[in-house]
C-alpha cells in the first residue's frame, strides 16, 4: 500500500518484481518478491506525457500484475487523477484485477484521517476488496 509517490512506488514493485537489482546471496533471495495484492491511493507520478494519455513506461502492466486496489479524488491538486485512469485502464487492458473509486472531493494527503468528505470511509472499501480477492475472511 502507498500514498501519492508511495503509489507509485506500489505500482513499479507491482511491475518490476522480477528484476533484482543484486546478486542473490542466500536462499531467501530466491522468493518471489511479487505481491499479492497492491494498493495505489492517490498514485503520482504514473502519468508523465502530459500531451498524451499513457503510461509511464517503468510501470508496464501485464498479466502477471498483481490484483490493484486505486484510490483518487478528482480535486487532488497534487496527483492529477489521470495517473489513476492511465494506470486503471493499462491495468484492464492487461487483463489484471483491478477496482478504482473516484470522488469528487478529497484533494491530496487526506490518508487514514477522517474528513468531512465521503473518501474518508475507503479503508472499509479496501477491506471488502481484499475479502473479496480472497486476501481475508469475514
Amino acid at each position: 500500500m502507498g500514498f501519492s509517490a508511495g503509489g507509485y512506488l506500489v505500482a513499479a514493485t507491482s511491475a518490476n518484481f522480477n528484476h533484482r537489482i543484486y546478486s542473490p546471496v542466500d536462499i531467501i533471495d530466491k522468493v518471489s518478491s511479487k505481491p499479492d495484492f497492491s494498493i495505489a491511493l492517490y498514485p503520482g507520478h504514473l502519468w508523465l506525457n502530459h500531451k498524451k494519455f499513457e503510461l509511464n513506461p517503468s510501470v508496464p502492466a501485464t498479466k502477471q500484475t498483481p490484483p490493484t486496489f486505486i484510490l483518487q479524488a478528482e480535486n487532488d491538486s497534487e496527483d492529477n487523477v489521470n495517473n489513476a485512469l492511465v494506470y486503471y485502464i493499462a491495468l484492464k487492458n492487461a487483463g489484471v484485477p483491478v477496482e478504482m473509486h473516484l470522488y469528487a472531493q478529497g484533494s491530496h494527503a487526506f490518508g487514514l484521517r477522517h474528513t468531512r468528505f465521503p473518501i474518508t470511509g475507503w479503508p472499509n472499501l479496501v477491506k471488502i476488496w481484499l475479502h473479496t480477492i480472497g486476501m481475508i475472511k469475514n
